[in-house]
């Protein structure tokens, strides 16, 4: 007996339904990034592992899917390289390419390679699926998503400004309630300086940004792992826990770090931020958390993250201000900010709070019962002008009984079904059944399409 065939652990099959709620998801988000001037690239599925290692900091690194070369990897590779066992080693021999972690990296590449071709300042949206070698749990996947928004080639923070509208949009659309994070690298850079651990700073922010899933306690334990003193974890504190409204936050942020250019210069951008979002009459929340810190080393300003109020899980959308991404590829001085939406967190934030409008996971609105040839062919004519007036149709391709034909229409929620025997071919008409509330009449075409365009 042949064994049941199984897919990895993290990847997900996706019926018919599933499809048309994430392609209800990526075409929201889509006609939202089309509002605010975005335009569309996409890049290929694994990049040049050159290009993608040392930009998301160790532990990314770590997560990098890597593809093994093929024809004769093991040229060039010595016994005694082999008998090391040494996996790190061996995979930068085996291997020279990778899937992508992300799809910002991969941007950075693309417009160095076209900076020829690009206008600046240049907005790009990217919905494509990346992978990372994570270990796979509820809401976090080996294969997923992202549906990102970039803006290089300035440095304004109305671009800010401009995706936090965006995020507010895409998750009004939705009807999902949440709360918007920020935070600013030059911030937490600051409170670095300020503790005394200005060199720790990549050692504090990956540690701060897992206060969420770890707590305070695991927090502090991993800072004095990395070497930071009890005397700057016990400055951290207060800092970490800092509470109140945004413009209190700010005014304690700017005591606090009176001593640190950097530190007020974050300030003096969060404040911008936050101002402006003010007089936009945003629908959701927006909190400056500076326990927010993202543990991706390109960011460099802003930082945001989007938490679901109503459900309970990660992060569902993240990015920030990152001033010199390209410049690891030779184009030094490029500016960007973006935002990166968790399409496969958001399917399972719909599902959950069952959110999704009907119109969305309606496949065939109208199928034509077929009682044989003739009818079939009268159908078809109906058909054809229904499809040419948009409405989603569809004929039962064989002469099967009628009680499997209208199974068929139940089960895949088709709501009308239209009947044509040999008295409504003799009056050129067909019997439109609605299959909700049972109700019959018999129509022309024009009548039918009438019907179902209302």
């Amino acid at each position: 007996m042949a064994a049941k065939p199984g897919i990895p652990k993290g990847t997900r099959d996706f019926s018919p339904v599933e499809m048309a709620k994430r392609n209800y998801i990526f075409n929201t988000i889509r006609d939202v990034y089309h509002l605010y001037g975005f335009q569309q690239i996409e890049t290929p599925s694994m990049e040049m592992l050159s290009t993608l290692m040392g930009k998301y900091g160790e532990e990314g690194d770590k997560l990098l899917f890597k593809i093994q070369n093929s024809g004769d990897y093991f040229s060039g590779i010595t016994d005694e390289e082999l008998l090391s066992r040494n996996a790190a080693k061996l995979a930068s021999k085996f291997c020279e390419k990778g899937l992508r972690y992300d799809l910002t990296v991969p941007f950075a590449r693309y417009v160095v390679m076209h900076r020829d071709e690009i206008t600046f300042p240049f907005k790009r949206y990217q919905i494509q699926p990346v992978w990372r070698a994570d270990r796979p749990q509820k809401g976090r996947y080996r294969e997923f998503y992202q549906c990102d928004a970039d803006v290089v080639g300035s440095d304004s923070l109305l671009n800010e400004v401009e995706l936090m509208q965006i995020v507010d949009t895409v998750f009004t659309r939705f009807g999902i309630r949440v709360c918007i994070k920020i935070n600013n690298r030059k911030i937490l850079t600051g409170i670095a300086e300020i503790i005394g651990e200005a060199d720790k700073i990549v050692d504090i922010t990956v540690a701060i940004d897992k206060l969420d899933k770890i707590g305070l306690e695991n927090v502090n334990k991993e800072l004095a792992e990395k070497g930071i003193s009890d005397e700057a974890i016990a400055k951290l504190q207060p800092i970490i826990l800092l509470s109140g409204t945004n413009a209190e936050k700010l005014a304690t942020l700017k005591t606090v770090l009176s001593g640190s250019e950097t530190g007020l210069k974050g300030v003096e951008e969060s404040e911008f931020i936050l101002n402006t979002l003010q007089t936009m009459g945003l629908k959701n929340e927006i909190e400056l958390d500076l326990t927010l810190a993202r543990g991706l080393n390109y960011y460099t300003g802003a930082i945001f993250e989007v938490k679901a109020l109503d459900v309970q899980i990660g992060s569902i959308t993240g990015g920030g201000r990152y001033d010199n991404l390209t410049g690891v590829f030779g184009m030094a001085g490029v500016s960007g900010v973006g935002i990166s939406f968790g399409a496969d967190r958001i399917f399972d934030v719909l599902n959950q709070l069952e959110l999704y409008p009907k119109e969305a996971v309606n496949g065939t609105l109208l199928l034509f019962i077929n009682f044989g040839e003739k009818e079939a062919a009268f159908s078809m004519g109906i058909l054809a002008k229904a499809r040419a007036a948009g409405i989603r149709a569809e004929i039962f391709p064989d002469a099967a009984k009628m009680k499997k034909q209208m199974s068929y229409a139940n089960v895949k929620n088709i709501p009308f079904v239209a009947i044509v025997g040999e008295n409504e071919m003799n009056e050129g008409k067909a019997m439109l059944k609605n299959m909700e509330s049972g109700e019959q009449q018999m129509v022309t075409a024009e009548e039918l399409i009438g019907v179902l365009t209302k």
